[in-house]
């Protein structure tokens, strides 16, 4: 049944697979679940899988676009189905929904109960805890029937952003191609720009190789994916439940890491990444990772180097190979690492589909709240240990997105103005050149004319 807006599809859809086979019980959870304060996640979330293909990053005007935008779990004998009133027309075609979608629609629904009912209503895991926070993590990936035994190491992350040029993103489509006729999958945080590219790329290699079990997995976070709704090709999707697991699921899932240019989101991915290789638990543990870009973005990856060995040190540097304009030595040196992760895994008895030897401190797991406060208290001067100083770069840089993109973040921007960041005058001076040179080539937001910065660097 279509509304009175030509834009607008009012219908009911059930789901194909996995949550057709429900018990009474579970089907009782999820409407519970549904009709609580968790209903305006889900609705949120939903609205963004339909958006799909949308150009749009401010979460507050999607959710003002589609006000009228409603979805209500139905309880049936025989499973669950879905009324949705006002959805987005592209998600249809010929009244029928699109089949990606629904996927992603009924992973929204799996993902965001599931992780209501162990990780807050049943407190099944001890989130203060390392190894509680880590079991959480890995119960969620098993749970959406993402980890894979018996298959060899071959899945790469692909990190950067969202709101990128036409020449980068053409070249994360190349890397992703030589990728894919490697036989490699791709896993990325399942948005549009450099999340994108690589996943069409090997799309197109993995068929030439008569490859049609190709991964192209999409690991997101509720305030992410509200603005960042996930691109068509990914075939499978996680709604971890904040950033830190979502980071964490990336580390312990992926073989390999790319990074392509991106904002402060892939900033905090880098620094994420080297804090947790810094701590002295890993010092033998190996994850290949590569910096890459298009020759004319060659200068981003100088600027973020240069910052690395200012905040970090070379130690930090030495993580990481930095590979310009070579679509095809990145995808040969990435196979390559591929054979030191299988050695490594087996030395250490590990799995090959979560890497449990890895040690991610808990300060690393424990959710950094962006708000006001919390921002001016970082502490961003010279004198801490490297490790120390990724922990709150990671911080400061997970905050600026959440002012950037998240609802909450734009919300508290609204209200009581920019974050204040505030630390030794070389290292601020250091911050707001990197800032300002994001938002120059508008890697801040997708509409970058109309950047509004949510900071004020404070000496």
């Amino acid at each position: 049944m279509n509304s009175p807006q030509s834009d607008r599809v009012s219908t009911f859809v059930s789901p194909d697979a996995s949550m057709q086979i429900l018990s009474r019980r579970e089907i009782e959870q999820l409407y519970d679940a549904s009709r609580t304060e968790l209903y305006s996640m889900f609705r949120q979330c939903a609205l963004a899988v339909l958006n799909s293909g949308s150009s749009e990053d401010d979460t507050t005007k999607v959710l003002e676009q589609y006000k009228s935008f409603n979805i209500q779990v139905i309880q049936r004998e025989r499973g669950i189905k879905l009324e949705l009133t006002d959805a987005p027309a592209h998600a249809f075609v010929d009244g029928e929904m699109i089949k990606g979608i629904k996927e992603h629609l009924f992973s929204v629904l799996r993902d965001i109960i599931f992780i209501h009912s162990e990780l807050y209503t049943n407190n099944t895991y001890d989130l203060s805890t390392s190894s509680g926070t880590t079991d959480s993590v890995f119960n969620i990936l098993r749970h959406a029937n993402v980890l894979h035994a018996n298959k060899e190491p071959d899945l790469i992350v692909c990190w950067g952003g969202h709101s990128i040029g036409r020449t980068e993103y053409e070249y994360t489509k190349l890397v992703g191609y030589e990728l894919g006729l490697r036989h490699l999958n791709i896993c990325t945080g399942c948005g549009p720009g450099a999340m994108k590219g690589p996943m069409k790329g090997a799309a197109i290699s993995h068929r030439k190789q008569r490859n049609g079990e190709g991964r192209y997995l999409g690991i997101s976070e509720p305030s992410i994916i509200a603005a960042e709704s996930p691109n068509p090709i990914v075939n499978e999707l996680i709604i971890m439940p904040d950033i830190e697991k979502r980071l964490e699921a990336f580390v312990r899932t992926g073989h390999g890491i790319i990074v392509f240019p991106g904002g402060v989101g892939t900033a905090e991915e880098i620094f994420y990444l080297l804090g947790v290789l810094l701590h002295p638990d890993n010092a033998n543990h190996h994850i290949p990772l590569i910096f890459t870009a298009p020759a004319q973005s060659a200068s981003y990856f100088e600027a973020i180097d240069a910052f690395i060995g200012l905040t970090l040190g070379p130690d930090a540097q030495s993580k990481y190979q930095i590979i310009i304009d070579d679509p095809t030595q990145v995808a040969r040196s990435l196979s390559n690492g591929m054979d030191l992760v299988r050695v490594q895994r087996r030395e250490s008895k590990d799995a090959f589909f979560f890497n449990w030897s890895l040690t991610i401190p808990n300060e690393f797991q424990q959710p950094f709240i962006p708000n006001h406060e919390n921002m001016a208290g970082l502490n961003l001067n010279h004198e801490q240990t490297a490790f120390d100083m990724a922990v709150n770069l990671r911080s400061m840089f997970s905050g600026l997105v959440a002012g950037n993109v998240k609802a909450e973040g734009l919300q508290a921007i609204a209200q009581f103005g920019n974050y204040k960041i505030n630390g030794d005058e070389k290292l601020m001076e250091s911050i707001d050149k990197l800032l300002i040179s994001f938002a120059e080539q508008g890697r801040m937001k997708i509409n970058a004319d109309a950047y509004s910065p949510c900071y004020e660097i404070v000496r």
